[in-house]
């Protein structure tokens, strides 16, 4: 067999649906987010450091001060330096009330700067849920089989044991339904007077209450506190079997609160801060992380798209083996426009109904990677029940409630990851969601507008991960599912297509007649695309052709091809060619089952 172009390994057909059409997506108009100062980052030109103060910035503070003089004077807003983020860029605020309008100006004063490498809003973001007031029998998002998570049929093969998730959010407040799972968090919120503790970052990650009155945070009514974080952190890892409460997706894993939210929400640094120390990172000033976490959760986002200081923050803690999972929003809207929903390397998560269907609140689209369930409490108990306080501003006392928004469904994909990492330690983020992803199955209900690979499934993931009862002991031997999660860029009209590779080694004789070929690729119009398996020796099998007529976003799909002709060791390819013009994308990720 040849490698010319009409070659091919064998007959590909495809096993799993791709997904939805996208319906009434919002390409315009961006929601604007508060913002309560500026970031920036600098390039480390170290041969004009001596030239000018704005390229020593970079590493001092001394001449970041002086660079808040400047631009201050230069936009005619009192700038100062707050501080030094964990990923090197400086924080510089407004003193005085300060409107979207100029932030953006400040911005673009530092852009114009040819030693800064961005500049952007140090933006505010909110608790992704909409509580409602108020029990294993309750729980129907665990085990329903409609649109229920099949998490019982996990928990055989791994329960979380020796995991740690991070649950970036309000806070925790005492429950002796999570009490036990309990790990040192930290406090960074910067802001004393939203939070309420009497100063600023501290060891103490105590939820004080985040409610407000009208007037306040830009609202025009008042709003109790939430315990959001509480709520959130239930629902991953709230103790089961002990004759009480609810049970946790993962309730063997630790949870570390790690505050963020408090009064009017959270800023842009302070979360990046979180994520990097959360993920076993430096940050300066903050001690360092006893128990760094194997999973963040984030059930928070505001308008915008994903921010070089949240992807640089997600980036770094990706590369430290950390999985993050982040809420779609809560807008009936493209995720594509709120962050960190849009960020690269997260794990983004819209939110189902109790009937299966993409719930009527959760954010959509091509960015989404899968769904699981996040409730509806029109009727209250198809809402998400967990852990939070009954007090309406101070804690009062621990109770139990039904929430609903993509903030619930959230936790149920951190999770599972938990589980997935507690079954094989070995597992890389990229990994953990594809595995997440390819062993998803089809919501039973509608989705407008793209809802990933679908709905969530716990007891076929862990299984394919190989869990170990109680997640401990030996694992079973693993090695047969190898995946590249790194994202390529796939150009418009670009016919001669782009590759991403996976290096197979240690197997003896041929690929299998039925080898498996997962793949999610992002990309509006996806008719445009043709897809392709090159295998080491330059044979090639055509996975999708091109269409005209599929208008519909993205390709996610698992493909069955012979391969028996081929030798198994050596270098895979995927190879994506965009024939039409109009649309770009990028493959998400993709991975080859032996």
């Amino acid at each position: 067999m040849t490698g010319a172009a009409t070659a091919s390994v064998a007959t590909a057909a495809p096993r799993a649906g791709e997904t939805a059409p996208e319906a009434g997506e919002q390409r315009t108009g961006l929601p604007e987010a508060p913002a309560d100062g500026v970031i920036v980052a600098y390039h480390n030109r170290t041969e004009t450091k001596a030239a000018n103060a704005s390229a020593s910035a970079a590493e001092s503070d001394s001449a970041a001060r002086a660079e808040a003089t400047a631009k201050g004077k230069k936009t005619g807003q009192k700038l100062k330096f707050e501080r030094r983020l964990a990923t090197g860029a400086a924080l510089y605020e407004v003193e005085g009330k300060t409107s979207r309008a100029e932030i953006d100006e400040i911005v673009e004063a530092f852009e114009s700067d040819p030693d800064v490498a961005y500049a952007e809003p140090n933006t505010r973001v909110y608790a992704m849920a909409t509580p409602n007031d108020t029990n294993y029998s309750s729980q129907w998002d665990l085990f329903e089989s409609t649109a229920g998570m099949r998490v019982p049929g996990a928990w055989d093969r791994s329960t979380g044991q020796g995991t740690v998730v991070a649950v970036l959010d309000t806070g925790y407040v005492a429950h002796s339904d999570l009490a036990a799972n309990i790990v040192s968090g930290y406090d960074f919120v910067s802001d004393a007077t939203n939070a309420r503790d009497g100063n600023g970052r501290d060891s103490n990650p105590a939820d004080e209450g985040d409610w407000f009155n009208a007037g306040e945070c830009g609202a025009s009514y008042d709003s109790p506190s939430s315990w959001h974080g509480t709520h959130v952190a239930g629902t991953i890892a709230a103790a089961t079997n002990n004759g009480k409460g609810i049970a946790g997706v993962a309730y063997n894993a630790k949870i570390q609160p790690v505050r963020v939210l408090a009064k009017c929400g959270g800023t842009t640094a302070d979360i990046a801060d979180a994520i990097t120390w959360a993920s076993g990172g430096t940050v300066y000033g903050v001690p360092a992380n006893p128990t760094p976490a194997d999973v963040i959760n984030m059930s928070l986002g505001g308008g915008g798209t994903c921010s070089s200081t949240y992807q640089n923050a997600i980036n770094g803690a990706v590369g430290r083996g950390t999985t993050v999972v982040v809420a779609a929003g809560n807008s009936n809207a493209n995720a594509a426009n709120f962050t960190p929903a849009s960020c690269n390397n997260v794990v983004t998560v819209a939110a189902g109904d109790r009937e299966g269907n993409r719930a009527s609140y959760s954010n959509y689209g091509s960015v989404v990677d899968i769904t699981a369930p996040g409730g509806e409490t029109a009727t209250r108990t198809n809402g998400i029940l967990s852990t939070v306080d009954s007090g309406s501003t101070r804690p009062a006392g621990e109770t139990y409630a039904y929430y609903q928004g993509t903030s619930m469904a959230a936790p149920h994909i951190a999770g599972l990851a938990a589980l997935v990492r507690s079954a094989d330690s070995s597992l890389s983020p990229a990994q953990i969601e594809q595995l997440i992803k390819s062993n998803s199955r089809t919501l039973p209900g509608t989705c407008s507008g793209g809802c990933g690979a679908g709905l969530a499934d716990a007891a076929a993931t862990v299984a394919a991960a190989g869990g170990d009862s109680g997640g401990g002991g030996e694992q079973p031997p693993a090695g047969d599912t190898y995946t590249n999660g790194t994202n390529v860029a796939i150009p418009d009209s670009n016919t001669t297509g782009v590759t991403s590779s996976i290096a197979v080694s240690g197997r003896s004789g041929n690929a299998p007649a039925d080898l498996q070929v997962a793949v999610d690729i992002k990309h509006t119009y996806r008719g445009d695309l043709v897809v392709e398996l090159v295998a080491p020796d330059g044979r090639y099998a055509t996975l999708k052709q091109s269409s005209a007529s599929d208008s519909a976003d993205n390709v996610i799909a698992t493909y069955t091809v012979d391969a028996s002709s081929v030798l198994a060791n050596g270098t895979w390819k995927l190879r994506v060619k965009d024939v039409y013009s109009g649309d770009a994308g990028y493959i998400d990720s993709w991975s080859l089952t032996f």
